[in-house]
């Protein structure tokens, strides 16, 4: 098994070194014979010193010039050499339990994908509510955060990988083409729920209520309009860190 580890990054220089060390330890933890893995960080037009870190600390780094999540994705499962990929945001950290549970979900040999449920912590009230909600829609539906997909690379590619005519949610819409795709071959696409992705609440400390729930709204009433035009994400996309 080889596992290609992909991280968009826009100017995440404040957290990579904290993703790529929480990768090298969960990898490492369950390191085993026949078990390699590649790591890739996308450098998504960054102005800080993200690709510099990464290639300090021994990650491939690649460069994808637009900024836009799925894009980067992409550009970061073109250059994967694994026959499994593994999609993580910069701002989160893998553990060595959920690793465990993703090896064993692709030796089981029936599955085409997985995402997992998160934790954030420090959230207030309403942000816990909100991913309970989520996590409760997640599992429900089998929708996989963009913050973690793990999926089979020839599915990937044979569904034309992340949508990029979206800006976001593009990975619920991956999740219904891995479903589909892994239906026709007796296969499934799961959450994993015993480990769950810490990753950070940095957009509920950098955003009010107001602006977090009026970008929620938009989304909800006109999500064609909303997902197509990064324009109207700026908490996706006006690069506050």
């Amino acid at each position: 098994m080889h596992l290609s580890i992909v991280i968009p990054a826009f100017n995440e220089e404040q957290l990579i070194l904290d993703c790529l060390d929480s990768i090298k330890v969960s990898v490492g933890a369950n390191a085993k014979p026949g078990f390699t893995h590649e790591v890739i960080v996308v450098d998504n037009n960054s102005s800080d010193k993200t690709a510099e870190l990464a290639t300090q600390a021994g990650a491939k780094v690649v460069f994808e010039s637009i900024n836009q999540i799925g894009r980067a994705r992409n550009t970061g499962a073109a250059a994967a050499t694994g026959d499994w990929l593994l999609f993580v945001d910069a701002d989160s950290l893998l553990n060595p339990g959920m690793v465990t549970d993703i090896l064993q979900m692709i030796e089981s040999g029936k599955y085409v994908g997985c995402g997992s449920v998160m934790h954030m912590p420090g959230l207030p009230w309403w942000g816990n509510a909100a991913m309970r909600l989520w996590t409760v829609c997640s599992v429900t539906f089998h929708w996989a955060s963009g913050a973690l997909v793990v999926c089979r690379t020839d599915a990937f590619r044979d569904v034309g990988g992340f949508n990029q005519e979206m800006f976001a949610a593009d990975e619920i819409d991956l999740s219904e083409l891995l479903k589909k795709w892994g239906r026709k071959r007796g296969l499934k696409f799961t959450i994993l729920t015993r480990h769950p992705l810490v990753t950070s609440p940095r957009k509920v400390k950098l955003y009010t209520g107001r602006e977090i729930a009026s970008q929620i709204f938009s989304v909800m009433f006109s999500p064609r309009k909303a997902l197509q035009d990064k324009k109207k994400l700026p908490i996706w996309y006006d690069g506050r860190r």
